[in-house]
């Protein structure tokens, strides 16, 4: 981990945060999804259909583009980005909508697919920080 969350940031460590969000609610199917490597997460927009499946965040900025490189953390676990579907940063612009799939794919499946190694997906709780830090840092 980079440190205490509440001192890591790009105003008092130089570390570059592209994203962050904090964990609302958790849909009561979001679990099987994890069970089989996908978190998806929606903003607080979200349809109410989507609820059910969905972990639901706080409204964030999406301050750059996630690029493969990039570390992306859930709830102070991080794991490196392999790769980015052409359509993810506009998800997370537009909707807070962010597919991370633990597959350890370096093409994404979908265009709106986040890829990360093949691991056990981590639990997600109303509380978890999701954030992206730029590669290198």
């Amino acid at each position: 981990m980079r440190g205490p969350p509440d001192t890591v940031g790009p105003s008092n460590s130089g570390i570059d945060v592209k994203y962050e969000t904090e964990v609302s609610s958790v849909g009561e199917m979001a679990a099987e999804f994890a069970a089989e490597g996908i978190l998806v997460f929606f903003g607080p927009d979200a349809p109410e259909e989507l609820h059910e499946f969905a972990i639901l965040t706080d409204r964030a900025e999406l301050k750059e583009p996630i690029a493969a490189g990039d570390v992306l953390e859930v709830g102070g676990t991080e794991f490196p980005v392999l790769c980015v579907g052409e359509l993810a940063n506009e998800n997370v612009a537009t909707l807070g909508h962010l597919v991370v799939k633990f597959n350890g794919l370096n093409e994404p499946e979908l265009p709106g697919d986040v890829s990360l190694p093949a691991v056990p997906a981590p639990e997600v709780v109303p509380g978890s920080r999701i954030r992206v830090f730029a590669g290198g840092s």
